[in-house]
């Protein structure tokens, strides 16, 4: 009896652990692929609606090219008429000394200044006005315009537009390496367009620039000109007072000379005082004569001949409005584009297809879901 009781004490029943799991949430491998074989008609024709619709979208879609040209700094050969306009007015700038030497100016040499000139077309090309002023007179542009939604704000839509199209024609660095080296892009619906428009385009950048430079010359030849005539007015001023100051010392030597009966040249006679008498009354009345006859004041101040002969050379010299020159050089001609933009049709028909695809696995997936929580 005790054995039996102490058996039991020694070996307390356990308690009984389920031997089955949960597995309700959970979807094995095997049923995976099964839920998506009796679904494959599902997963099927979403992609090919898909597909239809990634294919009806990539060839409706609007079309658009980019035609692209690469131009650095031009060469002297490039702009040569433009540095002969401008270095027939190089003697007008540079100052002539006494002994014949000539001390050369450098102020025009900013004007033809290669890098300088590329710069201002490059300036030009980025300029929104002169995008605005060209796409106004742009057949592909203006067809764009004329479908506005008459409906929606005219204002903002124009706006809108004009912003689109002015990111459409873009500068950028080729060369990393060299800031010189310069990437002219147009973006239009077709290759002839987008050639066509970045052709025209850098043909009426080109003629800015060149009526600028041309203009910042007559500028600065105008300005040098107003600067002569000043000089020439303050000397010719300074001359007249220098000739009255002259009459006054002479009229008075020879009132000096008539008293003291001073009738001839008399040598070491007072040549330093300031009413030199030495040349006698009879030569410093016939000075007098002289002096209040000089009409060209250049008699007294020689540097009004030279403000009269630069002076002259401006009135005389013209510049040439009809000349042409380049402000910049190609390194790659204005190109026809081989592929487009955009859409691209290729990646378009992939990723609807991938998108078909996914949504049709993912429908299966949920209905296999609720089907086990049905259950």
């Amino acid at each position: 009896m005790n054995n039996h009781y102490q058996s039991a004490n020694q070996n307390p029943p356990h308690p009984q652990i389920p031997s089955v799991y949960e597995q309700n949430d959970e979807i094995d491998l095997k049923e995976l692929f099964i839920a998506l074989w009796q679904g494959k008609l599902i997963i099927i024709l979403t992609t090919l609606v898909f597909t239809i619709g990634a294919i009806t979208y990539a060839l409706t879609a609007q079309e658009w090219w980019s035609s692209s040209a690469k131009i650095a700094v031009p060469q002297v050969q490039d702009f040569t008429e433009y540095q002969s306009q401008v270095k027939q007015y190089q003697p007008i700038f540079d100052v002539y000394q006494e002994d014949g030497t000539i001390l050369v100016n450098n102020f025009l040499d900013g004007l033809i200044d290669s890098e300088i000139l590329f710069q201002s077309f490059i300036m030009a090309f980025e300029s929104n006005k002169n995008k605005r002023n060209f796409l106004d007179s742009n057949a592909v542009f203006q067809d764009f315009k004329n479908k506005l939604d008459a409906d929606a704000d005219a204002d903002e839509a124009t706006r809108r537009l004009y912003n689109e199209w002015f990111s459409k024609l873009t500068t950028s660095q080729a060369d990393k390496s060299n800031k010189n080296i310069i990437e002219l892009k147009v973006q239009a619906t077709t290759k002839l367009d987008s050639y066509n428009m970045l052709q025209n385009y850098i043909t009426y950048v080109s003629g800015i620039v060149q009526r600028d430079a041309l203009l910042n010359l007559k500028a600065t030849i105008i300005s040098k000109k107003n600067e002569l005539l000043q000089q020439k007015n303050a000397l010719s001023l300074q001359a007249k007072q220098n000739l009255e100051v002259e009459i006054q010392r002479a009229e008075y030597a020879l009132q000096i000379a008539t008293v003291a009966k001073v009738n001839t040249p008399v040598q070491n006679l007072g040549e330093k005082e300031i009413f030199s008498i030495n040349l006698g009354s009879a030569a410093i009345e016939a000075k007098i004569n002289a002096l209040k006859t000089i009409s060209n004041l250049s008699v007294i101040e020689p540097r009004l001949q030279q403000i009269d002969s630069k002076l002259t050379l401006i009135n005389n010299t013209k510049i040439n409005s009809d000349i042409e020159f380049a402000t910049f050089q190609y390194l790659d001609d204005v190109q026809m584009p081989l592929n487009r933009d955009k859409p691209q049709r290729a990646f378009i028909i992939v990723l609807g297809v991938l998108l078909g695809g996914m949504l049709g696995v993912a429908v299966v997936l949920v209905r296999l879901a609720f089907r086990k929580e049905s259950k």
